[in-house]
């Protein structure tokens, strides 16, 4: 069942100003019947102000009438308008990263030619118009643009780009890339990781005993 949106402070209304039972508030709320118990009586952590149901346009006075008449009547929500969703259309992008997307745009095209405007677009967050301009050389500040990986730009995440790159390699009948750049340095990098760890913890130890020996002195 379908319940209002600020619930509490519905149920605090509905109390305040109608003679309702608990049960059905508890129920038209989707609270427990102790919950409106204690707004009645006013022993809520805090002092909660009512929502107007009436004027939110989720019940109507017909149905507290009906309520307030019969004990057992369920009260039944009003649907209220329709809410307004966002279409779908490029991502938003930070003014201070906009300047990048053509950069970006250029690598894409270098590097990934079986991506499609279209997937570059929803990626990116751009327009077709801009893309193509982009790919025939014709954009008005081609001269300035130097092809930059996106995802080191921050206008997209590497596992977005690489799920883009292997659908339309699939798409195109080609073999996705592979990055192969950690395989041969993979057991180096561990090794410096652990090596940057225990000097850490020596480091931490050399701490340790300096105090141990300042609070030596002391005494």
């Amino acid at each position: 069942m379908a319940q209002p949106l600020m619930p509490h402070a519905t149920a605090s209304w509905l109390v305040d100003n109608t003679s309702l039972s608990f049960q059905q508030i508890a129920e038209f709320c989707g609270l427990h019947i102790l919950e409106i118990q204690a707004i009645a009586d006013d022993t809520a952590q805090t002092k909660l102000t009512g929502r107007d149901p009436l004027r939110a346009h989720e019940l109507t006075q017909d149905e507290i009438d009906k309520g307030q008449a019969d004990p057992n009547y369920k009260l039944q929500i009003s649907k209220g308008p329709e809410p307004v969703r966002r279409t779908k259309g490029p991502r938003y992008t930070p003014v201070s990263k906009r300047q990048d997307k053509p950069d970006g745009i250029a690598w894409i095209i270098r590097n990934h030619p079986e991506v499609s405007d279209g997937q570059i677009s929803q990626l990116i967050g751009t327009t077709r118009t801009t893309i193509a301009a982009i790919r025939d050389r014709t954009h008005w500040n081609i001269a300035n643009i130097t092809p930059k990986d996106p995802v080191t730009l921050g206008l997209t995440s590497q596992r977005e780009l690489d799920a883009v790159v292997a659908k339309a390699a699939k798409a195109a009948g080609i073999e996705a890339p592979v990055d192969t750049r950690l395989d041969g340095d993979r057991e180096a990098l561990i090794t410096q990781l652990r090596a940057e760890r225990e000097t850490a913890s020596h480091a931490g130890d050399a701490v340790l005993s300096d105090v141990d020996q300042l609070f030596g002195k002391r005494d």
